[in-house]
């Protein structure tokens, strides 16, 4: 035990003395345990190679080759999952500013898919309605879950309902794992639907189905 300081400054004053002060200036060259880390051996897009006969890096996919992503076809046009779309991001291109509207075409086919995948992946925090009352709920195992109804969220951007389920907020967890782009934005698309029949009003009708309501 003794010895056991002396050991460890001079431990330290070697490893200082090799490596230096982190963030420190010196002339002198770096000293590279791994140079690997530093010093890749990889090819940049778009550089110079003599390996290939064109002399680029960068080349054409082979014939045959799959495709990791397809696009997807939104109301803006397609879109891929490395571009600053707002189908894959929820937000405004170039921006922090979530989309207020859905991006995606809204049919009753689109609806109706939504309604499974809310049903399946929301209904059992959220409950059927969305009104917060889900079996997880009632049986206690989680006391604090957000009415889909209440005025806050009916507010937020479909973008940031989007962000939500991407990421999760608060108790929420992210769905990106379970959950395709796609089926996120008809996910908002019914979410918006429930919202609608319970929040909404007779006025809200168009005429001829007011009419027919009241019949």
């Amino acid at each position: 035990m003794r010895y056991f300081i002396s050991i460890l400054v001079l431990t330290v004053v070697t490893v200082v003395a090799i490596l230096g002060f982190r963030g420190s200036h010196s002339r002198k060259t770096s000293l590279y345990i791994f140079p690997d880390m530093e010093w890749q051996l990889k090819l940049r897009p778009q550089k110079d190679n003599g390996f290939f006969p064109n002399g680029l890096s960068s080349q054409m996919s082979p014939q045959g080759t799959v495709a990791r992503a397809k696009p997807i076809h939104a109301l803006a046009g397609e879109a891929l999952p490395f571009e600053d779309a707002p189908v894959f991001t929820g937000r405004a291109p170039g921006t922090t500013n979530f989309v207020e509207l859905n991006p995606m075409p809204i049919t009753a086919t689109y609806l109706q898919r939504g309604q499974q995948r809310f049903t399946i992946y929301c209904s059992p925090c959220h409950g059927a309605q969305a009104d917060g009352n889900g079996i997880t709920k009632k049986i206690g195992a989680m006391a604090v879950v957000a009415n889909l109804h209440d005025k806050r969220i009916v507010g937020l951007p479909d973008g940031e309902i989007f962000h939500v389920i991407t990421n999760g907020r608060n108790l929420m967890g992210s769905y990106a794992s379970q959950v395709t782009v796609q089926d996120r934005w008809a996910i908002i698309a019914y979410v918006r639907a429930l919202q609608f029949s319970h929040l909404g009003t007779v006025e809200d009708l168009p005429q001829p189905l007011r009419a027919a309501l009241k019949k």
